[in-house]
């Protein structure tokens, strides 16, 4: 059984969702600090860890920050904050995602199970065998390379350090260059997710432009097709 540890101060709504996900089928731990949370993490791993931001003594930040030094669980926030500042910060911290409360559980459950494909696939991939060394595709966007086999993205020659969540982004803009991916769409394709805030699109995208653009203010590669949603230039 899947176990999800909920890091939440809030009492009412700790017992409500952790009753919830056991619902869903769920093994819901719990921890009221942050500090509780990240001991008890250590001394009974979980699948998925849930996260709130507002949280006494050690914010929800930090926690991520601390959680992604030693592990690279599935992170989700569940905050009442849902000022696109905060998306960001929660997100450069570590965290993979951002659920806005209140929670619908139908909702979070989804994402966990897509959360968990995700790391499936991940896993699996790096521990298939090889028999023979593949030659490596590299899909090209004038000063900017991005390799799909090898894990690299590179601009001018020299390689760009990008999240899981980006390069799997950046992947899926690159196998359609030139085509117009709405936000929905990429939160299908790259998150799983069927519903959710298109936000976290955005946020991966303006992260990736800090990297892959000379000026992000006027990005050249992943431009935005105002009304539509984003394309990788060809």
């Amino acid at each position: 059984m899947t176990a999800v540890l909920l890091i939440e101060d809030d009492d009412r709504i700790r017992l409500s969702l952790s009753m919830a996900l056991e619902d869903e089928g769920y093994t819901a731990y719990t921890s009221a600090t942050a500090e509780e949370g990240l001991a008890d993490y250590r001394r009974r791993p979980a699948d998925t860890v849930l996260v709130d931001l507002m949280l006494p003594g050690m914010d929800g930040f930090e926690c991520i920050r601390q959680l992604r030094r030693e592990t690279e669980v599935p992170i989700i926030v569940i905050s009442a904050r849902d000022d696109t500042h905060d998306i960001v910060a929660a997100l450069e911290a570590g965290a993979d995602d951002y659920v806005v409360k209140p929670v619908a559980v139908k909702e979070l459950a989804a994402r966990l199970r897509a959360l968990r494909r995700r790391a499936r696939v991940a896993a699996a991939a790096a521990t298939a065998p090889v028999d023979t060394a593949p030659v490596a595709t590299v899909l090209t966007f004038g000063d900017l390379q991005v390799s799909p086999d090898a894990g690299e993205v590179r601009l001018n020659g020299d390689p760009v350090k990008v999240t899981r969540t980006e390069f799997r982004l950046l992947c899926e803009l690159a196998a359609h260059p030139g085509l117009v991916l709405s936000r929905q769409q990429l939160l299908q394709r790259v998150w799983g997710y069927e519903f959710g805030d298109e936000r976290v699109v955005d946020v991966h995208v303006g992260r990736l432009r800090h990297k892959i653009e000379v000026d992000n203010r006027e990005p050249r590669h992943l431009v935005t097709v105002r009304g539509l949603g984003y394309k990788l230039q060809p």
